[in-house]
């Protein structure tokens, strides 16, 4: 499975959900798979979806759930220890670890090697860090919200890139609609 395979199952079960996604083509994705006021869709600042989300979780009580990349996560590593000692248990961190850099041309990540964020993610004090297949995702997603624990999911699957479109909505709408969601 691809990523967009990935995000297309599990749609339904973020609809209820707060959503920060990762920049770029995952944005792109999940905005034609499934558009919500409740997703926040992130235009720039890569790496930094996990960061936006905690202080999200921290701030309000709705389950949060990222949607990250190994290779953002790879640009902003201080978020791991960071999430490790801020315990939000409303907080679930998705990386969809593909071993690439999706939106910038495919290059491979160093995940696709040696690296292993969930062992990454261990050491630096995340205590409920699950490693998911690709084709489990769902189920996966399901037991962390059910667990009411903060999670970091690594969830393995193909490095590709669907053919979606731009997202044409302005930042200030984006933000704006979820923060009506936030409230709601």
């Amino acid at each position: 499975m691809i990523r967009s395979e990935i995000l297309r199952e599990i749609a339904p079960i973020l609809r209820d959900h707060l959503v920060v996604c990762n920049i770029g083509i995952p944005s792109q994705e999940l905005h034609a798979i499934d558009d919500q006021p409740s997703n926040f869709y992130m235009l720039g600042t890569m790496g930094l979806a996990s960061s936006i989300g905690l202080g999200l979780a921290l701030a309000q009580p709705k389950p949060v759930v990222v949607i990250d990349g190994d290779g953002s996560v790879l640009t902003n590593l201080g978020t791991l220890p960071t999430i490790a000692n801020n315990v939000a248990d409303n907080y679930i961190l998705m990386i969809i670890d593909n071993g690439s850099y999706g939106s910038t041309g495919d290059q491979p990540t160093y995940t696709g090697k040696k690296t292993s964020l969930a062992g990454m993610a261990r050491a630096a004090g995340c205590e409920n860090v699950v490693e998911v297949r690709d084709v489990d995702t769902g189920k996966a997603l399901h037991a962390a919200l059910d667990s009411g624990k903060m999670t970091v999911m690594v969830v393995k699957c193909d490095s590709g890139n669907a053919k979606m479109p731009v997202i044409t909505m302005d930042p200030v709408t984006i933000r704006d609609r979820f923060m009506g969601a936030v409230r709601a």
